[in-house]
C-alpha cells in the first residue's frame, strides 16, 4: 500500500459563573481514557520483505518500542529497541530484511534522525548522526537491497540534498545537491530522474535530470490552482512507467500511467466525488494493481485481475475499512489491517495461495465487547452551495432507532481537523469515541479547503482563514441544530493544528455562537505564525501565501492581522482550554503565549496547559491522558457531560499550568497531588 498524495467586552463573570447543562444519559458504562489513548497493545505489524519476520510497535517498559519474531512462532517475539521516554511512532523494513529502520526526534522538535537496528543481534546504529537536521527517506526500493535513498538538510537547512545510504556500513554517499527542488521523482534502481522547483505564482517546474543534472527548461510546469493535487508519483520497476496523479483540465485528481519514452499518457482512475488517494503496488513489478477513493468511506477499485479475487476475498471476510499494510517479495504473504470503527481495528495474516487468515493481534484488546458508538457519514451543505462530507458520533443508547439523529437534542462538540489541508475520515476515532462516551454528540466536518474532494474545494479556502472556512463551520452547527442533534446553547469547539485555530476564531470572531473551546497547538496570530514557519518549508511557501495571505505585502499582512484571533481577543468571553507543546516548530510556542497573556490583561477566563516535552501535538500518552482529563472536566463544567475523576491520570505527565487551574474543574488539586508524589 502506497500513499498518492502525500493545517467586544471583556467576560467579567468567570468560569464560576458558568451554569453546567443538565447531564446527558448515557446508556454505556463510563469507560476509562487510558483505554483511549493510553498505548495500544501492539500496532503497525508489517511483513519483512523477504517473508521471515514478522514486526510491530508495542510498549516496552512503558514506552513504544519495536518489536520482532519470526513469522512462523509470533509468540517468540522480542523487543528490537529500548526507547525510554520518547516513543517510536512509525518504522520500515530495510529492503534486505536483516534492519529496522526509524526515525525519531527529541521532545517534538521534528528534527527528526534516521536509526537503524539489527533484526538478529538488535544492536542500533545512528544513521544520521546530525544535529539540527531532518532526515527525509526518499526512496525504498525492492530492487535494490542494500541501500536506500534519504534527503538531508545539513548542508543547507532550506533544501535537502539526496545522499544513497549503504544499510551494511552506513555510509552516506551525496548523489544530488539540491539548491531549490522541492521535491524528487525517483525510480526502482535508485536513480533520480526529475525534480520539482516552486515558482513564485505557487506553481510547480518538473525537471528532467540525467546524471545528477537537471535540464535548462522544465518539461511539465503546473500551476497554482493544480499544485496542490498534481505530481508524479513514482515509476514502475521498468523504468519508463511514470504515475502520476492529475487534476489538470478537470476537478478530481485522477491516476495515470505516462510512457516516458513517448509522452503517452492513460487515466487508470477517477472518480466524479474525490480524488484518488492511495494504490496498491505490486512488489515485483511496480505496478499500480488498485487503486482508493475516499469520499464518505474508502472504496478500492481493482485495475489488475490478479488481485481482484484477493480484493473480494477479504471484503467478504473482513467486516469494515480494509487495508493491505504489507506484502513480501514473492507477494504470496500480506498483512491486512481492519477497522470495524466500533471496535478496535485488527491485523490479519493473509495466505493468498491458501486463501487463509490468521489473527495476529488486536490494537486495543481493553476496548473488545465495549460498546462503542456508530460513525455516521453525512452531507452538509454551505451556505454558498459546497457540500461538506462529515461524520457524526452519537453516544450509545441515544438513538433508539439508529438512524442517526439523537431521540432528543443532545450537548455537541464540533471536532475540528487539522491542516487546514487535510481531512476526516470515516473509521475508528478515538476522540470521537472517548466525546460519544461522555456524553456527547460529535461532529466533524470537512470543511472548504480540505484535501481530497477535488482541487476546486480546496481553492475555495484560499484566502478565507477565518471567513467562508469559518462559516462553513458554522453552517454544521446550524444543520445539527436544524436536525434535532443539538440545540444553539450547547456546542462546544475543539481541535487541533488548524482545529486549535478554528477554536480560537470560534470564540473571537463569533463569540456568542460556542459555549467554550479547548484548542491544542493553534495559532492565534498569522503573521507571527508564518514569519516562524522551519527553513525546510521554503519549497512550499509561496503557496502558503496564496492561500492564507502573504506577510509581505500590506495587504497580505492587514488581511492576516484581520483573520488572526488574537487581534479580537477582548471579544472572547466563553471558556477557554489551551494546550501547547513547548517544542513545537510549526506552531510555536509564542503563539499560546500571546493569546493567554492578552486574555490575562481583560481577565478573561483561560486555562493554559504546556508541555515542556512535546512538539506539535502530544506524542507520549502520559501527556494525553493528562490533556484529555483536564479536557473532559472543562467541557462537562461547560456542557454538562460525564467525567472520569482525575486519579492518577497527572502521575507521569510533564504537564505544567502556567495559567489558569483554577478555571478547570479538579485540576488544582489534581496538580497538588501530583506535587505530593513520591
Amino acid at each position: 500500500m502506497r500513499k498518492l498524495l502525500v493545517a467586544a467586552a471583556a467576560l467579567t463573570l468567570g468560569m464560576g459563573a458558568m451554569t453546567a447543562q443538565a447531564a446527558p444519559s448515557v446508556s454505556a458504562p463510563l469507560i476509562e481514557r487510558t483505554k483511549f489513548f493510553g498505548n495500544p497493545s501492539r500496532s503497525q505489524g508489517r511483513i519483512s520483505p523477504d517473508g521471515k519476520w514478522l514486526a510491530w510497535i508495542a510498549p516496552r517498559d512503558g514506552v513504544q518500542n519495536i518489536w520482532v519474531a519470526p513469522i512462523a512462532d509470533p509468540a517468540k517475539a522480542k523487543p528490537l529497541t529500548d526507547e525510554k521516554k520518547r516513543p517510536i511512532r512509525s518504522y520500515f523494513w530495510a529492503p534486505n530484511s536483516s534492519q529496522i529502520l526509524f526515525v525519531n526526534d527529541k521532545g517534538g522538535d521534528e528534527n527528526f534522525l534516521l536509526y537503524g537496528v539489527d533484526v538478529t543481534s538488535s544492536v542500533q546504529t545512528t544513521l544520521t548522526p546530525f544535529e539540527k537536521t531532518r532526515v527525509q527517506v526518499l526512496n525504498i526500493s525492492r530492487e535494490v537491497k542494500d541501500r536506500i535513498l534519504v534527503g538531508l538538510n545539513n548542508r543547507d537547512p532550506r533544501w535537502h540534498d539526496v545522499h544513497s545510504l549503504d544499510l551494511a556500513s552506513g555510509k552516506l554517499t551525496l548523489v544530488f545537491q539540491n539548491d531549490g527542488f522541492g521535491d524528487f521523482t525517483l525510480d526502482e534502481q535508485l536513480r533520480v530522474r526529475g525534480g520539482s522547483k516552486p515558482r513564485a505564482d505557487g506553481g510547480v517546474d518538473y525537471y528532467q535530470i540525467v546524471d545528477g543534472k537537471p535540464g535548462d527548461k522544465p518539461v511539465e510546469s503546473i500551476g497554482f490552482e493544480d499544485a496542490g493535487a498534481t505530481g508524479p508519483i513514482g515509476f514502475a520497476n521498468d523504468g519508463y512507467t511514470l504515475y502520476w496523479v492529475d487534476s489538470r483540465g478537470r476537478d478530481t485528481s485522477v491516476l495515470l500511467a505516462q510512457d516516458v519514452t513517448t509522452g503517452a499518457r492513460t487515466v487508470l482512475g477517477e472518480s466524479p466525488k474525490a480524488d484518488v488517494g492511495d494504490a496498491m503496488i505490486n512488489p515485483k513489478t511496480g505496478k499500480v494493481e488498485a487503486y482508493a477513493v475516499n469520499y464518505l468511506t474508502t472504496e478500492w477499485k481493482p485495475l489488475d485481475p490478479a488481485v481482484n479475487g484477493d480484493l473480494e476475498f477479504l471484503a467478504k471476510n473482513l467486516k469494515g475499512e480494509v487495508q493491505v499494510t504489507s506484502r513480501t517479495d514473492a507477494d504470496d504473504l500480506w498483512t491486512v489491517a481492519v477497522d470495524p470503527v466500533t471496535a478496535p481495528s485488527a491485523l490479519y495474516l493473509y495466505d493468498r495461495k491458501a486463501k487463509t487468515l490468521n489473527k495476529l493481534y488486536v490494537t486495543r484488546p481493553e476496548l473488545e465487547g465495549a460498546t462503542l458508538a456508530p460513525m455516521h457519514p453525512v452531507e452538509i451543505k454551505s451556505r454558498d452551495g459546497l457540500v461538506q462530507a462529515s461524520y457524526l458520533t452519537l453516544p450509545p443508547g441515544s438513538d433508539s432507532d439508529g438512524d442517526g439523529r439523537p431521540d432528543k437534542p443532545l450537548p455537541m462538540v464540533l471536532l475540528v481537523h487539522g491542516g487546514p489541508w487535510g481531512r476526516d475520515v470515516y473509521g475508528y476515532n478515538g476522540q470521537h469515541q472517548w466525546l460519544a462516551n461522555r456524553g456527547y454528540a460529535v461532529l466533524s466536518a470537512n470543511f472548504r479547503a480540505s484535501t481530497g474532494f477535488g482541487k476546486s474545494y480546496v481553492n475555495a479556502g484560499n484566502l478565507q482563514w477565518g471567513a467562508k472556512m469559518h462559516d462553513d463551520l458554522l453552517d454544521a452547527v446550524d444543520w445539527a441544530v436544524k436536525s434535532g442533534v443539538t440545540t444553539k446553547d450547547q456546542v462546544a469547539i475543539m481541535g487541533g493544528s488548524y482545529g486549535g485555530y478554528a477554536t480560537l476564531a470560534g470564540l473571537a470572531f463569533t463569540p456568542d455562537v460556542f459555549a467554550c473551546g479547548v484548542d491544542i497547538v493553534g495559532p492565534s496570530n498569522l503573521n507571527t505564525l508564518l514569519s516562524t514557519v522551519p527553513a525546510y518549508w521554503e519549497a512550499g511557501r509561496k503557496q502558503m501565501y496564496r492561500r492564507m495571505g502573504d506577510p509581505g505585502t500590506p495587504e497580505g499582512a492587514a488581511l492576516l492581522k484581520e483573520r488572526s484571533p488574537l487581534t479580537k481577543a477582548d471579544q472572547i468571553r466563553k471558556p477557554l482550554l489551551i494546550g501547547q507543546g513547548a517544542n513545537d516548530p510549526r506552531v510555536n510556542q509564542a503563539e499560546s503565549d500571546q493569546i493567554v497573556k492578552a486574555l490575562q490583561a481583560k481577565n478573561i477566563p483561560v486555562t493554559y496547559a504546556l508541555f515542556p516535552d512535546e512538539g506539535h501535538g502530544f506524542a507520549r500518552p502520559e501527556n494525553n491522558i493528562a490533556f484529555y482529563a483536564t479536557a473532559e472536566h472543562f467541557l462537562g463544567r461547560c456542557l454538562g457531560g460525564r467525567a472520569e475523576p482525575f486519579g492518577a491520570a497527572l502521575a507521569k505527565t510533564s504537564m505544567t499550568v502556567p495559567h489558569g487551574a483554577a478555571f478547570a474543574p479538579g485540576l488544582e488539586a489534581a496538580l497538588k497531588a501530583k506535587v505530593g508524589q513520591p
